[in-house]
């Protein structure tokens, strides 16, 4: 059975690159009927915080990215690390290394002077010396001197590192806790991973890894590495390029389905496919479409992406998403309009929550127009004709199609065109000169609120500055 896993370190959030690893994981096992696996990797006590981890839970769970193990936390299992790390080292797999910080210093300038690549000389790995006293010795795995890790990259393709090129890792530190290198090892053995999907970053690790497995004699998982994400610029993507952090992007009132199918896409393909559901991409997704090139973050792009997502869903989940944002704009739309109508009539127009509930203010509270609108669209001569249509707003049933009769009725009385009477309308309701078809509009506002607000601002103009 396939088992995969994501192993973020809560040293701070989910950022864009951790979360597409965390979605190929996830959908690979899906795909395959397999085992999803969280495991927190929190052996960095100065960075790691428990706060950090439930962001990363948090992201997790915006995004439903549903794991069936776990979460796994690496500090609960250092019994653990500790009796792997006694077996390495009674079979004469791993030793103590007593060398000196000054000592590795020393040892590091005279091979940077002889033009060497700096490493680790062994010089205590079959050492028969009587240990210094006083010092604090590391434990270093015994990594094979010749030979080479031949690694099947389902993403990279063939990797060959030959074994003399690895130094002899530090598996524990001085103090007695395992490192990171060595943690994995032993998670992904007793969590019988059988594939490992994550960033490029790792590809220097994997040899390594494999080795301390083949040591243990355990199953080596199948390994795929994902190409980082540039920004548009081809630069390592940092905040100067977007927002990474995960949860920054359900702020800005993205939906997680727009952001699990806009990360699918970057460094993934089917054919031309770029608008799907998560149960299209599970169906969908191989590693055989994962790009060996590195990917690049297009908000526009993203931006496009969500406002299709926008367009395909549920109109009261929308509204629901939406009220945070409304009153944070000081705007209570339990009195008003029916929101999920409003959320109807606006999402064509918007490529987020937030865009949404921006747009529909004005159906839950006036709104002055900018003088330049005004000027713009509310001449003298159209003032008595909004007038007239005040007065005979209030005596028809008010439906959209009875109030865009009055409208053309009042149109043709005139001898003016539709838009002449149609922007000052929008503008005098709304505040805003654009707006969706304003017959429909206005039939959401209410005829009340509508004759209110066009009186109102009517009786500004004429006590007041009226454009020409």
């Amino acid at each position: 059975m396939v088992r995969t896993r994501f192993a973020p370190s809560p040293t701070g959030y989910l950022h864009l690159g951790g979360a597409r690893t965390a979605l190929f994981s996830w959908a690979f096992a899906r795909r395959h009927k397999g085992t999803f696996i969280l495991r927190v990797e929190d052996t960095d006590l100065e960075r790691s915080t428990p706060e950090n981890t439930q962001v990363i839970l948090d992201a997790m769970a915006w995004l439903g990215l549903d794991y069936d193990e776990g979460p796994f936390y690496q500090m609960q299992r250092m019994d653990r690390y500790r009796e792997v790390l006694k077996q390495l080292i009674e079979e004469g797999k791993a030793y103590y290394c007593y060398a000196s910080k000054e000592e590795l210093e020393a040892m590091r300038e005279e091979q940077i002077a002889r033009g060497e690549k700096p490493r680790y000389d062994r010089r205590w790995r079959d050492s028969r010396a009587t240990p210094p006293a006083g010092v604090s010795p590391v434990v270093r795995f015994k990594n094979p001197l010749d030979g080479a890790v031949v690694i099947d990259d389902l993403v990279k393709g063939r990797i060959v590192v030959n074994n003399c090129e690895l130094d002899d890792l530090i598996i524990a530190r001085s103090d007695g806790t395992p490192t990171y290198n060595f943690c994995v090892v032993v998670d992904d053995w007793d969590m019988q991973i059988t594939h490992v999907i994550r960033g490029d970053d790792h590809i220097n690790n994997t040899p390594r890894q494999i080795n301390i497995l083949k040591a243990l004699g355990a199953p080596l998982p199948q390994y795929a590495h994902l190409s980082m994400i540039l920004g548009a610029d081809g630069e390592k993507l940092s905040k100067r390029h977007a927002s990474v952090s995960v949860l920054d992007y359900e702020k800005a009132g993205f939906l997680p389905e727009a952001m699990l199918n806009y990360l699918a896409r970057l460094g993934w393909a089917r054919g031309d496919e770029e608008l799907f559901t998560m149960a299209q991409f599970v169906e969908w997704f191989d590693l055989a479409g994962v790009s060996k090139s590195a990917a690049r973050f297009d908000a526009e792009k993203l931006a496009w992406v969500s406002a299709h997502h926008l367009k395909q869903a549920d109109a009261s989940r929308l509204a629901e998403l939406s009220r945070p944002f409304m009153l944070r704009d000081g705007c209570d739309c339990s009195h008003g309009p029916d929101f999920a109508q409003v959320v109807e009539l606006l999402r064509e127009r918007v490529k987020t929550v937030e865009e949404l509930a921006d747009a529909a203010v004005y159906f839950y509270r006036p709104l002055d127009p900018e003088t330049q609108v005004l000027e713009q669209h509310v001449t003298t001569d159209i003032l008595p004709v909004m007038a007239e249509l005040s007065d005979r707003f209030e005596t028809i049933e008010w439906t959209r199609e009875a109030i865009h009769e009055v409208m053309k009725s009042t149109v043709a009385a005139h001898g003016l065109k539709f838009p002449k009477v149609a922007m000052p309308l929008r503008v005098l309701v709304t505040g805003e000169p654009q707006t969706p078809a304003v017959d429909a509009v206005l039939a959401l506002i209410g005829k009340q609120e509508v004759v209110a607000r066009l009186r109102h601002q009517l009786a500004k103009l004429a006590s007041g500055f009226i454009p020409e």
